[in-house]
């Protein structure tokens, strides 16, 4: 049910536009790039530029290293991303456009096929015994330190390495509490 993907088990695959590359952390079981029901993958974004379209999904892209860009989709609305951990969620069937503040920026990127899944991202600068939620599917990733686990039945408690994908399938509700700092954890639920 928890199982713990280390970074060596991380495929680097270009970018759909041919513009970079995308180091992919997990993908659902049979997906491609062309075609998946859900992605997790970080990216270095190291120019300003358009984003590889994705229509039918939902992207969530959040910073997690350098001083920030700005996202404009469809020369209308920005989103601006300055801090560790900001999140911003949008159609990935949209023009969007990356400025970058200064220089390069890394992010961590959850895309999900919206008529499949519904995402929730939750990004925890520092959090104590954090309830996780019911989900099909839960991912965390911890950018910097060692965050814990404990298993509320039992109070096992089980250590997530820093820059590990974890992954747990079907978590029920009330089953484990996380503790760490600068923690993303990712909920993807069928949609009904």
């Amino acid at each position: 049910m928890i199982e713990i993907i280390q970074p060596t088990q991380f495929k680097t695959v270009p970018w759909k536009n041919g513009q970079g590359e995308t180091i992919e952390m997990a993908i659902n079981p049979g997906g491609s790039l062309d075609h998946f029901d859900w992605r997790l993958s970080m990216a270095s974004v190291v120019e300003d530029g358009v984003f590889s379209s994705f229509t039918g999904y939902t992207r969530n892209l959040i910073l997690i290293d350098g001083d920030g860009i700005n996202l404009q989709h469809n020369d209308n609305k920005i989103d601006r991303l300055t801090q560790l951990l900001d999140l911003a969620t949008f159609d990935g069937g949209n023009k969007t456009v990356g400025n970058l503040h200064t220089n390069e920026i890394t992010d961590f990127n959850v895309i999900v096929q919206t008529s499949a899944f519904n995402t929730k991202v939750s990004c925890q600068k520092s959090v104590n015994n954090y309830l996780l939620e019911t989900s099909a599917l839960c991912f965390i990733y911890s950018l910097f330190k060692d965050a814990t686990l404990t298993l509320n039945h039992s109070q096992e408690v089980i250590t997530l390495p820093a820059q590990h994908l974890v992954k747990i399938i079907d978590l029920p509700n009330n089953f484990a509490s996380l503790s760490g700092e600068h923690l993303i954890v990712v909920y993807l639920t069928h949609c009904s």
